[in-house]
């Protein structure tokens, strides 16, 4: 296996869970799946957006660029949504599961941003 298959695998499998999640609240959202939740209009056009993003990830379409901006809002995102260390203690560890995936994520943008553009495009 070459270096750039193992990227291109790995960044799908980075945008595949903006394109699941983002598109499995957006078939809520317009009625196409039933689930016992509702959405607002903001969380649906954020799905809109993640959907994109993972497209766009997976397309490695101006990947340092948007590696970067994913980095950062999944570290908003691991901070505001998940905070094990203000929780009932019944809650910790699902809210302490929750924050190291999305800075395992956040971990993994760092590195498709930090990568060599010409590095990436290279074949062996």
């Amino acid at each position: 296996m070459t270096n750039q298959f193992l990227i291109t695998v790995g960044r799908i499998l980075i945008a595949s869970i903006f394109v699941v999640i983002g598109g499995e609240r957006l078939l809520i959202g317009f009625g196409l799946l039933e689930s016992a939740s509702s959405f607002s209009t903001g969380v649906l056009v954020i799905s809109g957006l993640e959907v994109l993003a993972g497209i766009l990830i997976a397309a490695g379409w101006q990947l340092r660029w948007l590696a970067s901006i994913m980095a950062l809002l999944m570290l908003v995102d691991a901070i505001g949504s998940h905070p094990f260390w203000a929780v009932e203690p019944e809650q910790v560890h699902g809210q302490l599961l929750h924050f190291a995936k999305n800075m395992a994520i956040v971990g993994a943008f760092l590195l498709l941003a930090g990568m060599d553009m010409k590095q990436r495009k290279q074949t062996p």
